[in-house]
This record gives structure tokens, sequence and C-alpha cells, in this order.
């Protein structure tokens, strides 16, 4: 079973080919997404990993704070979409 982790504090110049690349480093993963702004397509900063379960604790442990690009990462298991903030629609 895989999960996801969630992968904040990123440099405008990380790519999501780099990230995954590091990752591999520990265990497979399965898919690299950053999430992007509508309007500019540019990254917002943070994405997600997914990875196999059993690597997760270790990717955790291995690349919280660790230094990429000039900023520190935050990485620990992503919670699950039910537990995200409401959308709010600014439609009127």
């Amino acid at each position: 079973m895989n999960k996801k982790l969630y992968v904040g504090n990123l440099a405008f110049k990380t790519t999501e080919d780099e990230i995954k690349a590091m990752f591999n480093e520990v265990g497979p993963v399965e898919s690299v997404n950053f999430v992007r702004d509508f309007e500019t397509g540019r990254a917002r900063g943070f994405g997600f990993v997914e990875v196999e379960s059993d690597d997760c604790s270790k990717m955790i442990a291995q690349f919280n704070g660790k230094e990429v690009n000039g900023r520190a990462l935050v990485v620990n298991e992503a919670r699950p979409k039910n537990d995200a903030r409401p959308h709010r629609d600014f439609r009127r």
C-alpha cells in the first residue's frame, strides 16, 4: 500500500525530477506532484510524493529539515483529503 508525503518549503527552482531522484535513494517513488498556481502555472512551494508505506518513516527521518536549493524541507505524512480545509468558492 502506498502513502503520500507532504513536502513543503520548496524553492521555486526545485523540480519534480530532482525531488523524485532524491527520494528514490531511500525507496521507490510512485509519483511526485507539485501544487501549481492556476493562473501562472508556477509551483507554489509544496507538493506530494507517493511512496511505499514501508519507506515512509525512513524518508521523513532522512529528508525533514534537509536543505535543498537553499531551503530546509518540511516532510511529513500527508493528511487525508477529508481533513483538508474546506474549499472556498469565490464565485458570487
